[in-house]
Order: C-alpha cells, then structure tokens, then sequence
C-alpha cells in the first residue's frame, strides 16, 4: 500500500456533527492545517465556525461533495443512520461517492457500523483512489471526554479496514493520542460500549465510596489520593472525579458545564445491554447501572421539575441550580441505598 498516496488523500475533511466533542475534534483538524468543511443542524453552531473562516455547508450530502474524507460524531445510532441514508444524506447520490474514506466516532451499536460499512462498500468512487475503486468506512468512536477533545488526547477504538486505518492514523494522532485497532467493522464500536459500560459502573462506585468517605469523616481530596495510589484508581478517580474542588479543570469544578449528558451515559449503557442479550449473556452490574440512570434522571425530573437532562460524572443538572450524585445520595429527605433500588 503506497501510504503517501493516502496521505496527500486526507486533506480536504468533512465534519458532521458539532456538539462537545465534535466541535473541539474538529478544531483540532483545523490547527493542524486540515481544509476543512463542516455540518451541524443548530445554526448557531455553524455561525461559530463561519465567523473564524471555516466553510460550513447545508447538508450532509454537500460535505461529501466537497471532501476527501467525511468524520461523523452523531448522538446515536438513528442519527448516523439519518445522515448516511437519509434525505440530502452522504450517500444522497447513489451509489457513487466523493470521499474515499468514511469515518464514524459517534458511540452506536456495532450491528448498525457493520450494516453502514457494508453499504458504504457497496458504493463506487468518482475518482480511484490507489487500488481502490469502493469508499471505505471505519467505525472509529472515542474515549477521553471533553477535556480530552479539547486537547487532542483522545483514544480511537477502530475498526474496518486495517489498511485504511493505517492510511488515517496520522489524522486520528490530530484530534488524540492513542489508536488502537480493534478488528473488523463493528469492532470499534463493540470496544467502546465496552469501555463506557466499565466506565459507567466505575463512576458510580467512586461516587458512592467518596459519598461514604465524606460521611464517616474523610475529605473528598484525601480519599482521593488514596484513591489514585491504590487499587481503586481509576479514571473516574484520578482524571474525571465527580466532587467539586477536588480536581481542576474538570465538570465538578467548573459549575458541571461541559460534561457527558446522563441521557448519553444511559444511551451507551443500554447499547451494552442489548447487545449482551442478543448473545444471552447475564450482566448484573451492567442491569444496576441501568438502574439507577433512570433514578438519577426521574429524580432530576420530579423533584427538580428538570428541562434539561442531568450530566453524567455523577453530577444532576438544572439551569443554575447544580449539585452532584455525592448530594444526591446524602441530602436528609432523600436518603436511598443501591439495595432499594435492585429489587
């Protein structure tokens, strides 16, 4: 495989999809000297990117036509479904397209990131591009949050094409600093349900510990540095800890803003749960987690009168009025145990 060739066929990128993550990744492909085009529903957002000079299109299907390579970082699997196949979709066009390689870091189902490869594969291109005549597609997800967006630190899960993922790498060590190649189409996917299901279950537990810290008497930031010098490290702990003041630079300590919605938490954790299924496979700690998403969101509903979802590092938003799961777990009226709630 001629690499360089690639190479020089990564310059002109679409973007779809610009909220948290995707408007720093694709910041992030603009400082690094990339020509690129983007695409998100809220105008606002676009009005953001035009004011600094980026070249902001109407559809989907217009990023296609103008690039080499389109990434798409979407909130769910019926939105990616919506902007490959739907109307003024990438493939809008038929069945011949622009862009050789299609990239997909939204956090889906693998079952939908195999289906879409397949389709994808099935396309031809209007100019070969090396031995290729068919577009590529990789499901590449991420993992690192907001601040890791912000910093190109992020890690890509990919899966697909090998050779196209070698192609692409020196883009993905653009917007992060980690990729690791998981296998076939679907497979990056499949890595991240995988990674945010631990992640899940990791945030609640240190929440929960913390909680029962501060209650018998420990500072959060004690038990913290006991934390991250012993087993229970973890990245909920020592990059993305959940109580205020303890951690700069993160959604605890600037007012919650910038962190993962709840609802997208729940998304992912439903992604692993039903994929567990499919294959009947038992997932008890993944059922709890469930659990208690949907206590954390009723809650911010009928006793916050919520309009907004809360957002996940433990933390229950509304407008102004902000507090984190340590309060939720402790404040007198509202006491519950994880025992009420697995039965």
């Amino acid at each position: 495989m001629n690499i360089s060739y690639f190479i020089d066929a990564l310059q002109r990128i679409g973007f779809i999809g610009l909220g948290n993550m995707g408007s720093r990744m694709a910041n992030n492909l603009i400082k690094a000297g990339y020509k690129v085009a983007v695409h998100d529903i809220n105008y606002n957002v676009l009005k953001k990117f035009s004011d600094i000079g980026v070249d902001t299109k109407e559809t989907p299907y217009e990023i296609a036509e103008a690039s080499d390579v389109v990434i798409t970082m979407l909130p769910s699997s019926s939105h990616v479904n919506d902007v490959y196949t739907g109307p003024n979709g990438l493939l809008h066009g038929g069945n011949v397209l622009q862009p050789w390689l299609l990239i997909d870091s939204s956090t889906i189902d693998p079952q939908t990131s195999r289906k879409l490869s397949l389709t994808v594969s099935n396309c031809m291109l209007k100019e070969k591009k090396g031995h290729w005549e068919t577009p590529v597609m990789l499901d590449a997800p991420v993992s690192g949050g907001v601040l890791a967006a912000e910093a190109a630190t992020l890690t890509f899960m990919v899966g697909g094409s090998e050779e196209a993922y070698m192609a692409a790498k020196s883009l993905f060590l653009s917007m992060g600093k980690n990729t690791v190649y998981c296998g076939g189409a679907g497979n990056g996917s499949a890595a991240k349900i995988c990674n945010n299901l631990a992640m899940a279950i990791s945030m609640l537990g240190v929440s929960e510990a913390l909680t029962l810290g501060q209650s018998i008497g420990i500072a959060a930031s004690t038990l913290t540095k006991v934390f991250n010098s012993s087993s229970a490290r973890c990245w909920s702990s020592d990059t993305y800890n959940p109580v205020p003041g303890v951690m700069e630079g993160v959604p605890s300590s600037r007012n919650y803003n910038g962190g993962f919605a709840s609802k997208l938490m729940a998304k992912d954790l439903n992604l692993a749960a039903t994929s567990a299924n499919e294959i009947g496979l038992t997932c008890p700690m993944t059922s709890q987690a469930q659990k208690m998403q949907v206590h954390i969101q009723t809650f911010a509903k009928m006793v916050m009168k919520a309009r907004t979802s809360p957002v996940f590092s433990g933390i229950i938003t509304q407008e102004k009025m902000r507090f984190s799961l340590q309060k939720y777990f402790t404040l007198e009226k509202m006491r519950f145990s994880l025992q009420k709630y697995s039965s």
